[in-house]
């Protein structure tokens, strides 16, 4: 007696496929998750430099005054876009939350 796997085959392809999707979704996090460190690391990088700068200028090792106020500026401009960003991310998390399914 022989056996056929061929009715075996159409069950195991939505495995596969839905597989791929958790595979897709995992890089997608993980994408994520790596830009966002990446960003928030650019963030903490501008504060450190402009605390550098304004430590130099404290310590006189720098005359420069205009280059620490325009370091200043860009660290705080930085940190308040993602202070905003992350209010609008919380806001559309708390708004699906509250969306009915």
């Amino acid at each position: 007696m022989t056996y056929s796997l061929n009715h075996i085959q159409p069950s195991i392809a939505p495995i596969r496929e839905n597989q791929q999707q958790v595979q897709a979704k995992e890089n997608a996090n993980k994408d994520f998750s790596s830009i966002l460190k990446k960003s928030i690391d650019k963030v903490n990088e501008s504060q450190l430099h402009s605390n550098e700068k304004t430590k130099a200028l404290a310590n006189g090792k720098i005359d420069h005054l205009h280059d620490v106020m325009i370091t200043a500026q860009k660290a705080s401009i930085t940190l308040e876009t993602t202070v905003q960003i992350q209010r609008k991310v919380i806001d559309a998390y708390n708004e699906i939350m509250r969306m009915q399914v």
